[in-house]
């Protein structure tokens, strides 16, 4: 029961905006051009997190959809990665992407391709990541709907849109400072792995500091509301014994 009035408490929509026309990292990525992909594609534009029955539902918007590989969902342009915690523990490396955390630290990782998606958690005390029943992604015009396994309530966010590439065992085409075709080139070879990140501010500091910001909620407020209840229950045996003292005086 009590589990349950948690959740309701904590549980709440968050929306966030992201500037568009910015997928180029730095500004300075240059993107491939064999498959053509548009920096729309890649574009992040908008973000929610809502619960959502036994979980939580995601909607990314974008600048466009494209698909370029031909995959079966109807977008293949990009890689979308969210990364969820509580700002209390959790890992500080945004896996294979070439960026750090701020804020805190991350517990579950959603991938999302066009030819698949995945869901992992770190287990409580840290280690590898063991995989969670895949989400499931949808489209709704320019908007990826993703529905995952993670336990309703805030959290904090560390969202990313890569380049897709099917000749890398993640999916991920990472940054060349060599010029070609088939290539993402950028000014250096340790550039993160994103061409985008959600940051309402629209600031480049990921690109050039290599660690990224969390939107929501960077702080677990079910310890904030057990303290909370522990307060008011208190609060209420205090005033039922105040209350029976003077009956009986």
């Amino acid at each position: 029961m009590l589990a349950r009035v948690l959740t309701l408490l904590t549980a709440a929509l968050l929306s966030f905006s992201d500037p568009a026309g910015d997928a180029r990292g730095d500004g300075g990525y240059i993107l491939p051009t064999r498959p053509p992909v548009s920096a729309d594609a890649l574009d992040l534009r908008s973000f929610q997190a809502t619960p959502q029955a036994a979980g939580m539902r995601f909607t990314v918007g974008l600048g466009r959809i494209e698909n370029p590989w031909g995959a079966p969902s109807g977008f293949s342009a990009g890689v979308t990665d969210i990364f969820v915690g509580r700002g209390l523990g959790g890992e500080r490396t945004l896996d294979d992407l070439r960026l750090r955390t701020t804020g805190g630290g991350w517990t579950y990782h959603l991938r999302v391709t066009g030819f698949g998606s995945t869901l992992t958690q770190v287990p409580e005390g840290g280690g590898t990541p063991v995989p969670l029943p895949a989400p499931t992604v949808r489209l709704e015009g320019t908007r990826l709907v993703i529905d995952a396994a993670i336990p309703p309530g805030e959290y904090a966010y560390w969202v990313t849109s890569s380049v897709y590439s099917p000749l890398s065992p993640d999916g991920l085409l990472r940054p060349v400072t060599t010029p070609g075709p088939t290539h993402l080139q950028a000014g250096r070879a340790d550039a993160p792995v994103p061409v985008d990140v959600l940051l309402p501010s629209g600031e480049t500091t990921p690109f050039t500091q290599g660690t990224l910001a969390p939107v929501g909620q960077t702080r677990d407020t079910r310890v904030l509301i057990l303290a909370a209840l522990g307060g008011l229950g208190l609060l209420l045996v205090v005033g039922a014994t105040v209350t029976l003292w003077r009956r009986g005086g």
